[in-house]
């Protein structure tokens, strides 16, 4: 077999395969990727130059950027003013509220990292909910849609427009880079029809649901968790669990029984109380009262069982949402031994949909999965400390850097204008910047390491390595060369169109970057066989791929608010798909006349 046609189908192969990956979910996005990367070196088709080319592409390198300086803004609590400023803004009226809300994250998301004004705004807009009794599922999907139209308004606003227009300047660098407003004509239109859209349509058509807090306080009220011991002359002392009077008291529930300080591991009917035993137990203030009725058994103030294990206190009601890079993804709720390790009840867990509140203990977590605990406020403090656990229920309490706000608002302002009015690289402006919120401590540099989506920027090295490796064995131009042959009958409008469809549609199923480092080579192909300028179709691309609206798992924010706002996954289709639509047909009316279909010159 000749070795470039092997080659071709070896990478046609992979391409399949990293597709069906992302699908599945059984590996994550970054590991697939570079496992994709990996496999092309090995089959000799990307040589130690290729390597060295995909690592030293600027495009990563300005999105990592981008995640510090968001963090910068966040740390300094800048973004948290503006969600401050956004309270007193929404006024008593629902539709003032979605209004501002929409406006305020769209115009926020244009300019740093939307994930982080999701996160920051989610718990805000839950709690003014609560307080005027509105619905938190007709606010949640609208703060989502606002943070991915705002990503369109700028070059900087959402990493696929990064990654797309670097990989258009790498293979085109004949081609004038794509200036930093210049996509804000179309983002700001996107924005205003995303925003009325949802305003006289879109609000129509959301759900009327509870999050889990709401269904749990409705339903059980105010509890408390209490701690007691087995005196040790108590007449329960050899009776199993089931023939005591705690078995027939309808007013508690005993979550936990311990022995020598370690959690028995029988059935509770079957466990035979003995002498110094400790039970714990939630109630209402009548069953706490019922307990400390009870013979033979001594209320945790009682029993002097040390302080670190004994409590008797109001027990408080959070909900929390998993993050991308959480420690407990991955993991079930009784191999991470969570009761005892954080000291606090898991009620429920909320997933693709479903409110769980039997047999959760056995799942693995997963991003994006909203769990409702309940304990005492030092517990939850040390809970929500955890990496990525976001706590919802109410906004983030830490001490901002605030004297550093005006210096990380000044970074972002400088990368602005350098990035549009200098021949700087945006390699080079994103850097300085960082640089500048480092040296005056708006962030410590443990924290930039931190904040920096890892497992976004070697997925995107992957891709580029995968994309490349296409590019090379030809079969992007072969492709294109394909597709180019039937569409050339078909009108360039319709081309652009279809170009378009495809980044939506794929992005809703696997990551947007991905979908832009595969697509954009590909529509550059499509482009120049047609003799095309490739403008308009890169273009195409970079907002096809960012218009995630009809899946939960389509954009990172969407996940964030699908177990927040107890929606299902249809809910993200009935709103999202005519949206899509609406869209697709305003960028493949507007991109054409704002980018002109010119005939490429020799």
């Amino acid at each position: 077999m000749d070795p470039q046609l092997w080659q071709q189908i070896f990478a046609v192969v992979l391409v399949v395969a990293v597709f069906a990956a992302f699908i599945t979910e059984r590996f994550s996005a970054d590991l697939v990727a570079m496992g994709a990367f990996v496999c092309l070196i090995l089959a000799g088709i990307l040589k130690e130059d290729d390597i060295a080319a995909v690592f030293g592409t600027g495009a990563p390198i300005v999105i990592a950027c981008m995640f510090i300086l968001s963090a910068a803004l966040e740390r300094t609590g800048v973004i948290e003013w503006l969600g401050r400023w956004f309270e007193k803004a929404a006024g008593n009226s629902e539709t003032r509220m979605l209004i501002v809300l929409m406006l305020l994250v769209a115009g926020l998301s244009g300019f740093v990292n939307n994930t982080p004004v999701v996160v920051v705004f989610l718990p805000i807009v839950l709690s003014l909910c609560r307080k005027r009794g509105y619905k938190a599922s007709h606010y949640l999907i609208p703060l989502s849609y606002a943070a991915i139209a705002g990503g369109t308004i700028t070059i900087i606003g959402t990493s696929t427009n990064i990654l797309a227009s670097g990989i258009a300047h790498e293979m085109l660098p004949a081609m004038a880079p794509i200036g930093m407003f210049e996509i804000s004509k179309l983002g700001v239109v996107f924005v205003a029809i995303v925003v009325i859209y949802m305003l006289v349509v879109g609000r129509r058509l959301l759900p009327d649901r509870t999050t889990l807090s709401t269904l749990f306080e409705a339903e059980e009220g105010r509890e408390f968790l209490t701690q007691a011991q087995i005196s040790a002359d108590s007449a329960l002392i050899g009776k199993a669990f089931k023939e005591t009077p705690l078995a027939k008291m309808h007013t508690i529930r005993v979550i936990e029984v311990l022995r020598r300080g370690r959690p028995l591991r029988t059935k509770l009917p079957n466990i035979v109380f003995e002498s110094g035993d400790q039970l714990l137990f939630k109630s209402h203030v009548d069953g706490v009262m019922d307990v400390n009725q009870t013979p033979g058994l001594e209320l945790g103030t009682q029993a002097e069982l040390g302080l670190n294990s004994v409590y008797t206190e109001s027990a408080v009601l959070m909900e929390g949402i998993l993050g991308p890079n959480s420690n407990l993804i991955g993991r079930s709720l009784k191999d991470l031994n969570f009761r005892q390790r954080f000291g606090v009840l898991i009620l429920a867990v909320h997933r693709k949909g479903v409110n769980l509140r039997e047999r959760f203990e056995d799942v693995n977590l997963a991003f994006g999965d909203t769990l409702l605990v309940e304990g005492p406020v030092e517990k939850m403090n040390a809970l929500f400390s955890e990496k990525d656990f976001i706590n919802l229920s109410r906004p983030k309490q830490k001490g901002f850097r605030r004297s550093k706000a005006p210096i990380a608002a000044i970074a972002l302002v400088l990368f602005l204008i350098l990035g549009a009015l200098t021949p700087i690289p945006i390699v080079g402006v994103a850097l300085t910047s960082v640089m500048l919120v480092l040296f005056t401590k708006c962030l410590d540099p443990i924290e930039a390491y931190r904040a920096v989506e890892w497992k976004v920027v070697f997925m995107i090295f992957g891709m580029l390595g995968l994309g490349l490796g296409l590019q090379k064995t030809q079969v992007v131009s072969a492709l294109a060369q394909s597709m180019a042959i039937p569409m050339q009958h078909l009108g360039n409008h319709l081309v652009l169109a279809i170009t378009y469809l495809a980044a939506a549609v794929l992005t809703e199923i696997v990551s947007n970057n991905a979908v832009a480092a595969l697509l954009t080579p590909v529509a550059i192909g499509i482009a120049q066989a047609l003799e095309l300028d490739p403008r308009p179709f890169v273009i195409a691309v970079m907002f096809g791929s960012s218009a995630s609206f009809s899946t939960p798992i389509g954009y990172q924010t969407n996940t964030y608010v699908y177990g927040a706002g107890g929606y299902r996954f249809g809910d993200f289709a009935r709103v999202g798909i005519p949206l899509t639509l609406l869209l697709w047909t305003c960028a493949t009316i507007l991109i054409p006349w704002m980018w002109p279909f010119e005939i490429m010159k020799n």
